[in-house]
């Protein structure tokens, strides 16, 4: 039987506590969606201040070289490699997850045009699969196909050109192997190009030891960038001169102040970008990333595998008997930084819930997600979300109908 003083006793050794100060969470709120929109920083706050009433205010265009904001794709993309376990010139900040897909998929396919299979699983990230279902129709007899993940590696052959998985699996949490998958696909001479939108920030990451050539990852989940915050792509260093961009744009020129009409690509990541960066959502990321200065992406992973097993053995403890079915491995090895249950009223359940200060969300048709994040979360926080859902199980409030009122965003 777990109590509330044994979770306080893990709060007062937890070596990433002081983290949570980092962060303008309000009072009372326990926030379990910081996989879907991480929480804002407090030091974006004062950063975007300087940058809205000195930068762009007083010193206005003079900024992209005084305050080097030409630089700042290159230079996010620097803070963000650590995290990955890549090079600071193998990642750079540009535009949005579906965009560089394209960018990658595009490019990676034509160095094998006689390789016609685009390979995934289905259930993979809808834009992965509307992103490459879209780049197929653009590259001649490139073809979609998925197969279960549990075939993937048994499906890679001769005809495979490029393998497109999310590491973590959004709904469910599971995780491949990188290293494994990686090498399997080499081996069948096909490239991998891996999202690790729901990875970056909560899961250790190693793409060069890993093999791993080419990624993308998201900017606002766990990297706490803010609403829509740019993306970044990586792309292993010896495939870097190989890869052509078929989006090309004027950042990504070898010289894009001459304004010549021939397009020369960009030595190196930075023939990765397109257009004029995003300066207050770019900034607003590099806030964001600065907030895993001096952590350890080990004792983040070993506080999130902690609060995974709190919230899962809390759930069994307390709401037995009430129909939620955790899809997310127990295993910590084959899973990310989530936990997911499945019941038939997932939805409404969440919406209680968000009414009751706990925000998590939904995941058609039937799952409800919890993201453990743990720079701003507390275990004290998982025992307050379950005490809450406890009460809204067996109040059966959750049954009210405004409860049922599905707006825009799910």
């Amino acid at each position: 039987m777990i109590t509330l003083e044994q979770v306080r006793a893990l709060d007062a050794a937890d070596p990433l506590r002081a983290c949570r100060e980092r962060f303008a969470l309000p009072e009372g709120l326990v926030y379990l969606d910081g996989n879907s929109l991480g929480a804002l920083p407090r030091a974006a706050v004062e950063r975007q201040r300087q940058v809205v009433e000195r930068e762009w205010g007083r010193d206005l265009i003079r900024s992209w070289n005084s305050h080097d904001w030409i630089g700042a794709p290159q230079r996010v993309g620097a803070k963000i490699a650590p995290l990955i376990g890549a090079k600071p010139h193998e990642v750079i900040v540009a535009d949005s997850v579906s965009v560089n897909l394209f960018k990658l998929i595009t490019a990676a396919a034509a160095l094998s045009p006689k390789r016609p299979l685009l390979l995934s699983e289905p259930g993979n990230f809808h834009t992965d699969l509307h992103v490459a279902s879209g780049a197929t129709e653009l590259v001649p007899n490139l073809r979609l196909e998925t197969v279960e993940r549990g075939r993937i590696e048994e499906a890679l052959g001769p005809d495979t050109n490029l393998l497109l998985l999310t590491h973590v699996h959004y709904k469910t949490g599971e995780r491949f192997d990188m290293a494994r998958v990686t090498a399997r696909a080499k081996d069948s001479g096909a490239l991998t190009l891996w999202d690790l939108s729901h990875s970056v920030g909560a899961v250790p990451l190693q793409l060069n030891r890993d093999g791993a050539e080419l990624a993308v990852g998201c900017g606002y989940k766990y990297l706490n960038g803010g609403p829509g915050a740019p993306a970044f792509l990586y792309v292993a260093e010896h495939l870097q001169e190989r890869l052509m961009p078929v989006l090309r744009g004027w950042m990504g020129h070898a010289a894009p102040f001459a304004f010549t009409d021939e397009y020369v690509p960009a030595p190196g990541i930075a023939r990765f970008l397109a257009g004029t960066p995003p300066m207050l959502s770019l900034l607003a990321l590099e806030s964001g990333v600065e907030s895993f200065e001096g952590v350890d992406m080990e004792t983040a992973w070993a506080k999130s595998t902690a609060l995974f097993d709190l919230f899962a053995a809390l759930v069994e403890q307390r709401c037995a008997g009430h129909g939620l079915d955790c899809v997310s491995p127990r295993d910590p090895g084959a899973r990310g930084s989530h936990i997911s249950y499945r019941h038939p009223h997932a939805f409404e359940i969440c919406q209680a819930l968000i009414e009751a200060e706990v925000i998590g969300d939904f995941r058609a048709p039937d799952v409800v997600r919890f993201g453990l994040t743990p720079l701003y979360l507390g275990y004290e926080d998982i025992w307050t979300a379950i005490d809450r859902l406890v009460d809204i199980l067996e109040s059966g409030r959750w049954r009210e109908p405004r409860f049922a009122v599905r707006g825009k965003v799910t």
